[in-house]
């Protein structure tokens, strides 16, 4: 029994998922978030299964969040892929903004640095400060 829970999506999260849905006064027994954990861990087995095996058959061992997109459409679930595909694009734009924004910042501050040190580079020997140290 304890291989078959390993499998299964943590029935805490389960149930908190289904309560964000619920009116706060609901309550949800302890048998509906064991059959929701089931039907949820068998969707997402049986939708990584269909996109696992389009990318066996390409030759490639990474499953990525398009494969997924693809299985939804094609095991039926065209409605669910809409919506994913839509998130995942949202999703890659928002990472690609952090790294271009991070990137700028990488080298915003390379800049400063370098120009820190052309500065004292530039004064004569005797006025060239150390950098202080840190010592604890």
């Amino acid at each position: 029994m304890v291989d078959e829970q390993e499998r299964l999506l943590p029935i805490a999260n389960v149930g908190r998922i289904m309560k964000q849905i619920l009116p706060p006064n609901a309550k949800v027994s302890k048998e509906a978030k064991q059959t929701l954990q089931e039907c949820a861990t068998e969707f997402i087995s049986f939708v990584t299964g269909e996109a696992s095996d389009k990318c066996r058959k390409e030759n490639r061992k990474t499953v990525n969040g398009d494969d997924i997109c693809w299985a939804l459409g094609a095991l039926g679930f065209d409605n669910y892929a809409d919506a994913i595909v839509r998130y995942l694009h949202k999703y890659r734009e928002i990472e690609r903004d952090k790294a271009t924004q991070n990137k700028a910042t990488c080298i915003s501050s390379q800049d400063k640095d370098e120009e820190s040190s052309e500065d004292r580079s530039n004064q004569p020997p005797h006025q060239q400060a150390e950098a202080p140290s840190t010592r604890v």
